[in-house]
């Protein structure tokens, strides 16, 4: 089997990864990733850009309640309060990864990509995401969505990469530079 690069990524996913990666090098700032049900897309796609070593500090992939633990300053409160992926939950997994790897953003997701639901709350249904995107000197900005995927586990892996990538466009473009 052959691969080629026209498969990678995705034409969406590349293009706002292209656009973020333009940012970030256009102001001298770095990104990490803390992503979950997208699966390393996000930090792929980042890394796809020219001169992604200027930008990306670092990105892990906390799919797993022992990857988080170990990872993403998650705690036994954390555990005994989960109900699914939040905006709230997500943009802690952000601040404690940014703070890590000492980056001017990071950006992180969680979902439910499917082709099954987690549970029977809306946030634990296929196609489900939250999102956030913080920085130490402009806060943070985070939103939850579903996507028009339904149940197709990879569409949905994809457009979590992609609306990802455009929060984290949308917050530099509204907030302004994150250095002093």
């Amino acid at each position: 089997m052959s691969w080629s690069s026209a498969h990678f990524p995705p034409p969406a996913l590349a293009a706002v990864a292209e656009e973020v990666a333009s940012l970030l090098r256009e102001r001298g700032e770095t990104i990490s990733v803390a992503e979950t049900a997208a699966g390393g897309l996000v930090s792929a796609a980042l890394l796809s850009t020219p001169g992604a070593s200027r930008i990306y500090k670092g990105g892990l992939t906390l799919y797993t309640l022992p990857s988080r633990l170990a990872y993403a300053g998650w705690t036994q409160d954390n555990i005994d309060k989960y109900d699914g992926p939040t905006p709230e939950l997500v943009e802690g997994m952000a601040r404690h990864v940014r703070g890590t790897l000492e980056s001017d953003y990071c950006v992180s997701e969680s979902g439910t990509a499917g082709p099954t639901a987690s549970g029977k709350t809306p946030n634990r249904q296929p196609g489900y995401v939250a999102l956030a995107v913080v920085s130490e000197k402009n806060g943070a900005m985070s939103k939850d969505l579903m996507t028009s995927c339904g149940n197709d586990r990879h569409a949905n892996m994809v457009a979590f990469a992609v609306e990802a990538l455009k929060l984290v466009k949308e917050f530099i473009l509204s907030k302004g530079s994150s250095k002093v």
